[in-house]
């Protein structure tokens, strides 16, 4: 595992807590020697989380769509900053160079690109692990409705159970290394 892309807001959120946990988990990163590939982003935790990974020594490398850079919210001091055309390719390039992929809290976009990265990970597009940091239980209504679909019959529990929650930015790293993915559903050619 060399890269970890991160799915958060671009706000901070109403709890210090979320803005905490971003840099305790930007700090771990760069820590254990990992590179971090986030949404580009400068403000919110988004930033928060690319700020604290810099600091440590972490490379760090931004996907943002052309229409963001233009409102000046591209971070201008990573490593690296690859400017594309849409949210589709942002989704696609941070897919492709993340080794592990992980939510942080955030809004429908962090949702979004979380769901994708599950729903791949279903049909075997990719292997890789699948974790949220759970900062004060902010997935726990998330959690819940996935265990409504998966009692409801429209979600696999072995794939519910494959995703790593933790609250601690440390044990999650810990349990991404130690990580063994699931055959999936269906053989994609």
């Amino acid at each position: 595992m060399r890269y970890i892309t991160v799915y958060c807001g671009a706000s901070h959120g109403r709890r210090p807590s979320h803005h905490h946990a971003a840099v305790q988990f930007g700090r771990t990163i760069a820590a254990l020697g990992l590179g971090l590939v986030y949404g580009g982003a400068s403000t919110g935790l988004m930033g928060a989380v690319a700020d604290a990974a810099l600091e440590g020594g972490a490379p760090v490398v931004g996907v943002i769509p052309e229409k963001l850079v233009g409102h000046e919210i591209a971070h201008q001091s990573l490593s690296r900053l690859e400017i594309v055309s849409d949210m589709h390719a942002r989704k696609a390039l941070m897919i492709e160079l993340g080794d592990a992929f992980v939510a942080l809290p955030g809004g429908f976009g962090t949702v979004d690109e979380f769901f994708e990265v599950l729903t791949w990970a279903q049909l075997g597009l990719h292997g890789k692990p699948c974790a949220l940091l759970d900062t004060d239980g902010f997935f726990q209504p998330l959690l819940g409705y996935l265990q409504h679909a998966a009692d409801e019959g429209f979600v696999h529990q072995r794939y519910l159970d494959n995703v790593i929650v933790r609250a601690d930015p440390g044990d999650l790293l810990d349990s991404l290394a130690h990580h063994r993915s699931l055959p999936h559903l269906f053989s994609v050619a």
